[in-house]
């Protein structure tokens, strides 16, 4: 006796059952891309008639696709990057003596895996913060866990911990990721109670416990001799740089500030703005004091009225 085709004998089942069923599916498993857009895609099927494989293909793929993005979105959101700067915007030819060749190594993530450390230092304005914001994007997309902050937020932030009670927690938070940029060291005032240990005290826990273990990146906006003063404590500081630069990529810059100049260039064209609008106010105050013209003359007709005749 023949066996029966799967499905032999059963009734027909109507197409809005079958519609309602896939659609608790995708719920039930979370597809939510491919649950909002199901009638698109089912029209696409029926147009394009790809075959069964291809449309299970492209519906998954899409699905995949979305969900990587939100991924990295709160990666990026979760890291502390406010803004998102990429390496591709980087303006390479203004800083000349930059070697683009180390940066676009640096991207590759390599010094994750070898829990290597960064330091770029150089003068404000010059591109530290856009680099290693770069990077940071690239950290995300690449599914590698960073946390980012300004190293003055970063120790108000621990020393907050300190008055809480949640410090250990805290710094465990800082020490955990796979990438930690720290930026704009010796930018911006370090708060110091007289109760609290020094920034540098602080700083070296942090250091201390994610050396050999996972990667820093900083950058400075003053010399490494200065970080002693800025810190508040000498010793420590030594400390703090021996492990930095002992495991680290250094790169220093030192071409021209790229806000100095955008900010140079608003102000020529608001100068350029304000002199065409004073040539134009000049030529209108000069019209206005022109004396004006008469109108032509117009020979105007006299009516002669004739004196009554006295009666």
């Amino acid at each position: 006796m023949a066996a029966k085709a799967p499905g032999a004998g059963r009734a027909p089942v109507s197409e809005d059952l079958v519609l309602t069923r896939l659609r608790d599916h995708l719920r039930f498993l979370k597809l939510s891309h491919t649950l909002r857009n199901l009638d698109d895609l089912l029209a696409w099927a029926r147009r394009e008639q790809p075959g069964p494989t291809a449309t299970l293909e492209h519906m998954l793929g899409t699905e995949v696709a979305t969900k990587r993005d939100a991924r990295i979105d709160r990666r990026i959101t979760t890291s502390g990057l406010v803004e998102r700067k990429t390496l591709e915007a980087f303006d390479w030819n203004f800083q000349p003596t930059l070697d683009k060749a180390t940066i676009v190594e640096l991207a590759r993530l390599d010094i994750v895996s070898r829990a290597e450390d960064v330091l770029i230092h150089g003068k404000p304005g010059t591109g530290k913060s856009h680099i290693l914001k770069g990077i940071g994007l690239k950290a995300c997309e690449q599914g590698v866990s960073l946390r980012y902050a300004r190293c003055v937020d970063l120790l108000d932030d621990l020393h907050a911990g300190l008055a809480d009670g949640t410090y250990p927690k805290r710094l465990r938070a800082w020490a955990r990721p796979q990438l930690l940029i720290i930026d704009d060291v010796g930018l911006g005032h370090l708060k110091k109670r007289d109760d609290e240990p020094t920034a540098a005290h602080t700083l070296y826990n942090l250091v201390d416990r994610r050396h050999g273990r996972a990667s820093t990146a900083i950058t400075s906006n003053i010399d490494l001799s200065d970080w002693g003063r800025y810190l508040g404590d000498a010793i420590l500081t030594t400390a703090i740089l021996d492990r930095i630069v002992m495991n680290a990529i250094r790169i220093r810059i030192d071409g021209p500030s790229y806000r100095q100049q955008v900010a140079d260039q608003r102000a020529k064209k608001r100068g350029a703005k304000r002199g065409r609008t004073s040539h134009y106010d000049d030529s209108k105050r000069s019209a206005a004091h022109l004396p004006r013209p008469r109108p032509p003359y117009r020979k105007r007709r006299l009516r002669l009225h004739p004196e009554p005749i006295p009666a």
